[in-house]
């Protein structure tokens, strides 16, 4: 004969599954956001390596929008710096979102085989 399906335990099962879809989605958001920052990162890599070879009295442009505007190559240059450092840091906020994440779901797979194994000790118990 069937055992009775534990209801409470079913409905577990289930909030663990959607937790399990809506993390696992935002994770892979998430990771498709840090290849993007890092190829961002790499184009300012070379930017920068380029603009280092460049004789001080060098004309740069800097984009704004849809137009250029004539820019001190000193000044380019710290641009490069600070969107290079926001990049980083950026990037490490979202590794580490994903690390949260991936914790997160770890603890609730933990807490549903807990809530297993109780059950199974509860269901032994009674039939001993």
């Amino acid at each position: 004969m069937a055992k009775p399906v534990d209801l409470e335990l079913k409905k577990a099962f289930i909030e663990l599954q959607l937790k399990m879809v809506e993390t696992s989605e935002k994770i892979q958001v998430i990771d498709s956001q840090i290849e993007v920052l890092k190829r961002v990162l790499q184009h300012v890599d070379i930017t920068q390596r380029e603009i280092s070879t460049f004789p001080p009295a060098t004309k740069t442009y800097e984009s704004v929008g849809r137009m250029f505007l004539l820019t001190d190559l000193d000044e380019v240059k710290n641009n490069l710096k600070t969107r290079k450092s926001q990049l980083s840091t950026r990037i490490t906020e979202l590794e580490n979102n994903t690390q949260y994440l991936e914790k997160n779901l770890k603890e609730s797979e933990d807490n549903i085989r807990e809530m297993v194994q109780q059950r199974k000790e509860q269901s032994d118990a009674k039939s001993n």
